[in-house]
């Protein structure tokens, strides 16, 4: 089952973190200009009412010329006009937020039927408050800075400035709530690779949940090289003990028999045992392989050379000579050699008997994949991805009954201890294709030889 795409842990973290924060902070914000709305609407209403109502009392008891002195003098150092309300005038009317409805109504009621506010008179902007004096309309007018309304977009630079530290903590506190576990990936990983010696977790760390699990970690990988140490002692000694008593029993029977044809088919069954317990070997061989510049068409040569003498197999090599690919030697010519010795076996034509293989590599800058073709009947689909599965074994068309069913087991798993892959597929025209690929060796990995 293919896993859900979706975030990392990481950002998953640090995104409910930023939800969290970011609603707190919009409610925090709401809160506070719910409980500044009404204290402010009333101080600026307050404020504007106080202007107007000391502008109509000294313009009240003022005679008709010290009213036009007294108007100059306003306008000039207090920045506030008077000017009579024409029933032609251009009015803007007041702005329509909440607070300056309020104020606006705050200004009615402080001054009385008829007061009038306003942005813009006769295309001069500012502060418009129209009211009456005996009967008289009159505007008065003064500047907006006079009464400070910043107050909310103060706010909104705070709130921004909170909003953007908050981000940051929460991408903090993702990153050490990830970090742990990001240490633990990378372990297991480790594990997974065979690099046990490697993959301790630190068991001082100050969270208790986090130090048992890494202890729990730490007693598992031990566990594990312990469990791989004996099984390394294990395959030694059933090496040894089983392949002593084949090599008495071989030249027992080449002694004793008599009977040729028997003696052939009993030393016939005596290799295949041998070759059984090699195939087992090799698939159970623990530990990890140490990669170096391997010139890969002298490993494919050297493995083509050996199976010469078999009859019913040709090969055929188109890759260039100089290529080189990171892998163990050893390691890379026992995945050819399972390959090789599988295409013989279940690769051959139906009409001739013979096995043709093909053999090809396409280059990229950083990796190599090589393919081995052969002309055989192939793999039915649906059996394509269990033929790499230990003691597997395909349908009648590609089963051999000397077979273990390890071979492409045990390339699998070389490969995947070099860094590799492997890749089956039937080809277009009949056969099984086998790609496998491996990193490339580039020049500075290969070392100049030394000079002695």
């Amino acid at each position: 089952m293919r896993p859900r795409p979706g975030l990392g842990l990481f950002w998953r973290t640090f995104v409910l973190l930023s939800l969290l924060l970011v609603g707190s902070m919009v409610a925090w914000l709401q809160t506070l200009r719910a409980m500044e709305l009404e204290p402010q609407a009333l101080q600026t209403a307050q404020e504007i009412a106080s202007l107007v109502n000391l502008s109509r009392a000294a313009l009240v008891h003022a005679d008709a010329i010290n009213r036009v002195s007294l108007i100059k003098t306003m306008t000039e150092q207090e920045g506030v006009r008077i000017l009579p309300r024409e029933p032609g005038d251009r009015v803007v009317p007041f702005d329509d937020d909440r607070l300056s409805r309020r104020i606006a109504q705050e200004l009615g009621a402080r001054l009385g039927p008829g007061t009038e506010v306003a942005n813009r008179v006769n295309q001069q902007d500012g502060l418009w408050i129209g009211f009456t004096i005996d009967g008289d309309r009159y505007w008065l007018r003064t500047e907006r800075a006079r009464f400070n309304r910043t107050a909310g977009e103060t706010w909104f630079v705070w709130i921004a400035t909170v909003a953007m530290l908050s981000m940051a903590g929460a991408a903090l506190i993702a990153r050490l709530i990830n970090r742990p576990l990001k240490r633990l990936s990378v372990a297991a990983n480790r594990v997974r690779e065979g690099d046990l010696e490697a993959s301790a977790l630190d068991e001082s760390t100050a969270t208790p949940e986090i130090r048992a699990v890494n202890a729990a970690f730490n007693r598992m990988t031990r566990e594990l090289a312990r469990v791989a140490q004996d099984r390394s002692v294990m395959l030694a000694g059933i090496s040894h003990d089983l392949r002593t008593p084949l090599a008495r029993l071989r030249l027992e029977t080449e002694l004793s028999v008599s009977d040729a044809l028997a003696r052939e088919h009993m030393a016939a069954d005596i290799s295949q045992l041998d070759a059984i317990i090699e195939k087992f070997l090799d698939y159970a061989r623990p530990g990890r392989v140490k990669l170096k510049p391997v010139p890969l068409r002298s490993a494919i040569d050297a493995c083509v050379y050996a199976l010469d003498l078999q009859d019913d197999l040709r090969v055929q090599v188109n890759l260039p000579g100089d290529l080189m690919v990171l892998a163990e030697e050893v390691e890379l010519g026992r995945v050819i050699s399972n390959l090789l010795e599988n295409a013989r076996r279940y690769g051959r034509s139906a009409t001739t008997g013979l096995a043709l293989v093909e053999i090809s590599a396409q280059v990229d800058p950083t990796r190599v994949t090589v393919e081995v073709r052969d002309h055989g009947a192939g793999v039915s689909p649906d059996q394509l991805a269990q033929i790499t599965q230990p003691f597997y074994r395909g349908d009648v068309a590609r089963t051999d009954a000397r077979g273990t069913g390890l071979g492409l087991a045990i390339v699998e798993k070389t490969l995947s201890r070099m860094g590799g892959s492997l890749q089956l597929a039937n080809a277009a025209d009949g056969g099984l294709r086998v790609s496998f690929t491996l990193k490339r060796a580039l020049t500075s990995d290969i070392q100049p030889p030394t000079v002695v």
